[in-house]
């Protein structure tokens, strides 16, 4: 095991990745970091962290904005549940524990959002505490370097791997081992088809000596997402454009136009519409299609533009400005439908 965290510290302090949160010990910092980057690559994570902490440069001052402000911030980066967790998550912080972060894993695992690998990326990274971190890179470099040919959503399995990563972590630079193991996995322990010519561990690794690394690691089979068809409406009148704040568990908080699961004729759509709104649409012509994926599902939308009278939307339904729209915290799968409502009202 020694062994192993020497020759993976030489490669990682030749090789690793320059990113603008490496080399701190700022548990803020690097909790920002690891929510932004939880299922977001980290070329897209770069964009955003450096603005973030300009606004919010401490736990306090994230705890003291209003939820609005952060998913602002947050636009275009999805999983907007992870910023409402962060933000929660900081007020927690102020509220129980005097805005201070703890050290321990345990007790950052009582904090909203904070789940055992952010935990232990916090503690190793910015306390020095010899603690994995484990996520889906590290999963990786486990199963192979320890030749686990089980399915690691297995409880049994996935508690047998995080010994494994546990038992590999120096008692010292313990931040710096769980930030290797990560670019290890980020750039040549790859799925599919790792390049271990370059690995500094292949000659400790199990599936190396046996020739199955591409088979591992043995993950458990995921259900297709379902499809879902919207009819994506976009209700003009007098300059201005129907929208609402979403309250359902997908996208809260986030603004969009009235969108009709299925897709209907004109009248069907006119009546359905009546029913959601309370406006009666007039003159609807075809917008053009846009397709979103999310993790979980697949949003086919067919986007319609149509204008309504004087009369006004039923709560919580209100009209807005291009201006009061590009206020509004807009989730990425109306991109299209943004572009189609910007173009007819400048």
């Amino acid at each position: 095991m020694p062994t192993i965290a020497a020759l993976l510290l030489d490669w990682y302090d030749q090789h690793a990745r320059v990113l603008p949160w490496r080399g701190i010990h700022d548990p803020y910092r690097t909790w920002v970091s690891e929510t932004m980057l939880q299922q977001t690559r980290v070329e897209t994570v770069l964009a955003y962290y450096d603005r973030f902490l300009a606004r919010f440069p401490t736990v306090e001052a994230l705890a003291a904005a209003g939820e609005d402000e952060v998913l602002k911030l947050w636009e275009g980066l999805g999983y907007y549940r992870r910023a409402r967790n962060l933000h929660q998550g900081a007020r927690q912080v102020a509220e129980e524990y005097g805005g201070v972060i703890p050290s321990e894993p345990e007790t950052l695992m009582k904090i909203r959002g904070v789940g055992a690998y952010t935990a232990g990326a916090i503690a190793s990274i910015a306390f020095g505490r010899a603690v994995p971190a484990v996520d889906g890179n590290v999963i990786r470099v486990v199963s192979r370097l320890a030749g686990i040919r089980e399915n690691v959503g297995i409880p049994s399995v996935k508690r047998q791997l995080t010994r494994e990563a546990e038992a590999l972590v120096p008692p010292d630079r313990p931040g710096d081992f769980n930030q290797a193991m990560m670019d290890l996995g980020a750039t040549v322990c790859v799925p599919g088809t790792p390049s271990c010519e370059r690995c500094p561990l292949r000659e400790h690794c199990d599936a190396y000596r046996e020739g199955d690394a591409e088979e591992l690691p043995v993950l458990p089979r995921k259900n297709p997402p379902r499809v879902i068809d919207y009819d994506v409406c976009l209700i003009f009148s007098r300059g201005r454009v129907l929208m609402r704040q979403r309250t359902e568990t997908m996208l809260q908080g986030l603004w969009v136009f009235p969108m009709l699961e299925g897709c209907r004729e004109a009248e069907e759509l006119r009546g359905a519409l009546r029913r959601e709104t309370g406006l009666t649409a007039a003159d609807i012509q075809p917008a053009g299609e846009a397709r979103h994926i999310f993790t979980h599902q697949v949003w086919q939308m067919k986007l319609y533009a149509m204008t309504c009278g004087d009369d006004q939307p039923a709560a919580p339904w209100r009209f807005v400005t291009l201006e009061e729209m590009a206020s509004l915290t807009l989730p990425t799968a109306v991109r299209k439908a943004v572009a189609v409502v910007r173009e007819r009202l400048k």
